[in-house]
């Protein structure tokens, strides 16, 4: 029976490949997209891959993949260190759940060292840039395998 995977992508990340590319780098949303998506076929696993700007529909993503997906990836964006209600999502989410960023938040600015994410979560992986999204897809499968 194959995996499902949901990897949800927080506010701005849209942006990528435009938005601060000497932090995030050159490559679009879309061009992440259809490397996971080529990535996870090899590795047999169903991924939803989606973006969302709104606090809201994370929650909602979340909390649809209660009893529809074995794992969560999230890079939550800013929401990291401001959503309780992400947090709380989370939680109430019994599947393995990753945080992933791009950057690495405990290298930036201070007030991007607090994350509500990681709090629920099982596990991290960031800065490392994109790739970030490939070797989280492979912590993935070895938790849920």
């Amino acid at each position: 029976m194959s995996k499902t995977i949901f990897l949800l992508n927080g506010p701005n990340l849209n942006l990528l490949g435009f938005r601060e590319p000497e932090i995030y780098g050159h490559d679009t949303l879309g061009d992440v997209e259809a490397r996971c998506m080529a990535h996870a076929e090899t590795l047999g696993v169903t991924l939803e891959f989606r973006q969302s700007n709104h606090e809201g529909v994370l929650v909602d993503w979340i909390q649809e993949a209660r009893g529809k997906a074995d794992a969560i990836i999230l890079n939550a964006g800013a929401y990291t260190h401001t959503s309780i209600a992400i947090h709380d999502a989370l939680k109430a989410y019994d599947g393995y759940k990753m945080e992933l960023h791009i950057s690495d938040p405990k290298q930036r600015e201070a007030f991007r060292h607090i994350s509500y994410v990681e709090l629920a979560s099982d596990g991290l992986i960031a800065g490392r840039g994109v790739d970030g999204y490939i070797m989280a897809l492979d912590a993935v499968m070895e938790k849920i395998a």
